[in-house]
């Protein structure tokens, strides 16, 4: 008898939680913006780059200054790795991303992390940085989901 109440009560907990999870927001709106920021971000497009981050943003990466933070970080952060690979003579280059390993949407925050590989050319020498991590969390607000910040880990 205690064993059926028990997975009676355990099965009614699992069928909650999977309630609650389909009325989370779609992370495929979440994954949309992180798509549009990276293909913004790749050709340079400042303007449509910037909308997409918060007036906070915050962001960690593997070159100098390695942090951006505040109203301007976004693009800050666009205009050092542009002087940054300009000065190592790094063109053209690509960040490429695969399938997200993790997506947690949690009201208006959400939490991202995917696979990234970064590829480039070095004088006449093509270069890829594969096995990089991209972390993302993000906020949604009045204008739809934004990046509230992000960190590049690479080996």
């Amino acid at each position: 008898m205690r064993i059926t109440i028990f997975a009676v009560a355990v099965t009614m907990a699992f069928t909650s939680c999977i309630a609650a999870r389909a009325a989370q927001p779609d992370d495929a709106d979440v994954i949309k913006v992180v798509n549009e920021y990276l293909a913004d971000m790749n050709q340079g497009a400042a303007d449509t780059f910037v909308r997409l981050c918060s007036p906070q943003t915050i962001i960690i990466d593997d070159f100098p200054p390695h942090t951006w933070q505040g109203p301007t970080a976004c693009m800050d952060w666009l205009t050092a790795f542009a002087a940054y690979d300009a000065k190592a003579g790094i063109t053209p280059r690509a960040v490429t991303i695969g399938k997200p390993w993790r997506v947690s949407v949690n009201g208006e925050n959400a939490y991202v992390v995917v696979p990234a590989t970064y590829t480039y050319t070095k004088g006449k020498k093509k270069v890829t940085e594969a096995n990089s991590v991209w972390t993302l969390a993000l906020r949604k607000g009045p204008d739809g989901w934004r990046i509230a910040g992000w960190a590049w880990g690479q080996r």
